[in-house]
């Protein structure tokens, strides 16, 4: 097991265990010596006082002299540590004994000493009778050698010996070690931490000065370290954050010169795309304005008998407008979505009635092509806004057609997960996987370096793509070169509603024969235009370039009119919405009334909106302002 120490502790360590290690072994070796020489002291004196006591008592126990032996008994019984002495004869008969509540025992053994025990030191020893030496021949052997004849023992003396002194200075020892062991323990504990304070001390130095230079403080530096292989790391820590220092300063100048740079390019490229915003509104105002004459002047045209060579005529002319409206169109609703006052009506419809309008526009286009165009069949529900769904179908379809040569193009919807995937494929020229992101952008065509305008405007996937992130709709590609294309428009699923599923149709416009209108226009022009094909629809109308022109022709006697409609910008920097309150204050009603405007800017949409006007962008398509008179008509 790896043990996460640091380095003070680690020098404790190293510093402690040999001297702790010496220590123990010492006070091991010398206190077991001392035991041993106290061991071997009480019984060499256990020893001594059982032979004075068995010499002593030779005479007395040759005699049978029984009160002398018992003396010699008592007396060695007052020396110290002796607790019991006995004396037998040869039988082993108890001659004399004397103790110190020593426990009475029966035919005490004669012979060698007994094994010792904790509680005391036996010795035995036998009483021999002293040798005499004759002088006569019969002690003499063949050699001239003395004989010594063997005398039988004349008894045993027993001495026993209390060890409770002897284990009293055993226990002495054992604490003056052990006390020995924990003095060189603390010892040489303050010695080791005395050593890695000098060792760690600088080393947690320079470990805390990294620290700090690690959370940014690079102005931080070691304290000299003295000499030695300190100094070479503290001098090697300076330089290392002296030139991190260094990098730091150059990094962040060059990250604020970057900054710099990246904000003045922002700000360029707000500044062109500001322009560019100016001039597209611009432009689709002061194009508007004359289309939007053209388109009424057109409409009234074409509503009057001609020969079939005029009528032809007529109808080109109006092909040609009908381009340029699609143009003014597709830009308008880029700066609807860009301005973001374009807000979804979300609810549950049917797929199938939107998939049938966008077959019935789309066929001629692409029988003309000599394309199959496919419509599965669905009872497919889902939720979202149906106006900007089928606006979004009707441009993803028409892109497929235009950019396919043969084969066809299928419009189909499955489930998937609970929700519903509506994908249009085709067979046409495919998109390489580097432009899949671009092609979305405005103006973009990959197969249209002539910008040819029966290949559109590039404006088409623009507004999907808007349209999509607008509705929280997941638009998908997947295409390869000359592979064709799919686009995955994924949708929630919705439960069909029985009381919508049998809806009616399109009303027709219905008759406006009869109907005051007053007009505000300051484009002659215009005011001619929209005044003639007002005219054509049966209605009254009062027209005039200013307000206060039109509050002059109409008879204050006279009845009210019924609608009013008013271009937004007037001159003198009066606006459209003032007009419209101005008429209403005066007959005093809330006269229904129509906005116009060539102005698509994001501050014009957003008053429009806020006012509960509704607004109709120039050039206005004849049909759609017909069928918003019709409904304002039908609440009046």
């Amino acid at each position: 097991m790896r043990l996460n120490w640091g380095i003070r502790a680690r020098v404790i360590l190293a510093a402690l265990l040999p001297m702790l290690a010496l220590a123990v072994v010492l006070t091991v070796f010398y206190t077991s010596s001392r035991l041993t020489d106290l061991d071997e002291a009480h019984t060499a004196r256990a020893q001594a006082l059982a032979r004075q006591l068995a010499a002593a008592s030779e005479y007395a126990a040759f005699a049978g002299n029984l009160d002398t032996l018992q003396q010699l008994a008592n007396a060695v019984l007052a020396e110290s540590d002796v607790i019991g002495v006995s004396i037998v004869d040869p039988a082993g008969q108890l001659l004399a004994r004397s103790s110190r509540s020593f426990p009475q025992q029966d035919g005490l053994p004669v012979g060698p000493p007994e094994p010792r025990n904790d509680e005391l030191l036996r010795v035995t020893e036998a009483i021999l009778p002293s040798n005499l030496e004759f002088d006569d021949d019969f002690g003499i052997g063949a050699a001239g050698t003395q004989v010594r004849h063997s005398v039988p023992a004349l008894g045993t003396v027993v001495v026993d010996l209390s060890r409770e002194r002897l284990k009293v200075r055993r226990n002495e020892l054992l604490k003056a070690g052990a006390a020995s062991v924990l003095l060189v323990l603390l010892g040489s504990l303050l010695l080791a931490t005395w050593l890695s304070r000098g060792v760690s001390g600088p080393i947690r130095t320079v470990a805390q000065a990294v620290s700090r230079i690690g959370r940014g403080r690079l102005s931080e530096r070691v304290p000299d370290m003295g000499a030695g292989s300190l100094k070479l790391l503290s001098d090697g820590v300076n330089d290392m954050a002296g030139r991190l220092e260094e990098m730091h300063d150059n990094m962040a100048r060059r990250i604020l010169e970057a900054t710099a740079e990246l904000r003045a390019r922002k700000e360029e490229a707000e500044q062109a795309n500001l322009a560019k915003s100016r001039f597209l509104a611009a432009a689709s105002h002061d194009l508007r304005q004359p289309m939007h004459a053209l388109g009424l002047f057109i409409t009234e045209l074409a509503q009057l008998a001609h020969a079939p060579e005029t009528r032809h005529l007529v109808q080109k002319i109006s092909a040609s407008a009908e381009a340029m409206e699609n143009l003014l169109d597709s830009l308008l609703d880029i700066s609807k979505l860009d301005a973001g006052v374009l807000h979804p009506n979300v609810r549950a419809f049917p797929l199938q009635p939107i998939f049938d309008r966008i077959a019935a526009e789309q066929r001629a286009a692409a029988a003309e092509k000599g394309l199959r165009l496919r419509v599965r069949p669905t009872t497919a529900w889902t939720q979202s806004d149906p106006v900007l769904f089928e606006r979004v179908l009707t441009n993803l379809a028409s892109n497929a057609i235009r950019y396919t040569r043969q084969g066809g193009v299928m419009i189909a919807c499955r489930r998937r997960d609970g929700r519903l995937c509506i994908e249009v494929r085709d067979s046409g020229i495919g998109i390489g996987a580097d432009e899949q992101e671009i092609i979305f952008q405005e103006f973009v065509q990959l197969d249209n370096p002539e910008r040819a305008r029966d290949k559109g405007l590039g404006l088409g996937l623009a507004i999907v793509r808007r349209l999509t992130d607008l509705l929280d709709h997941r638009l998908t590609l997947r295409s390869a070169p000359r592979r064709g294309s799919v686009f995955s428009l994924e949708v929630p699923a919705a439960t069909p509603d029985p009381l919508l599923e049998g809806g009616a149709g399109e009303r027709p416009p219905g008759d406006l024969g009869g109907w005051r209108i007053a007009l505000i226009e300051d484009d002659p022009l215009a005011r001619a235009g929209m005044q003639g094909l007002l005219a054509t629809w049966g209605c009254t109308v009062c027209a005039a370039a200013s307000l206060e022109e039109l509050l002059a022709a109409l008879d204050a006697d006279a009845a009210p009119p019924q609608l009013l409609i008013s271009d937004f910008r007037l001159h003198g920097g009066d606006n459209g919405i003032a007009a419209i309150g101005v008429m209403r204050a005066r007959w005093g009603k809330d006269i229904p009334a129509v906005l116009i405007s060539g102005d698509t800017g994001a501050a014009t949409l957003q008053l429009a909106q806020s006012s509960g006007i509704p607004l109709l962008h120039k050039p206005v398509r004849p049909a759609r302002l017909r069928a918003l008179l019709h409904r304002l008509h039908g609440k009046v």
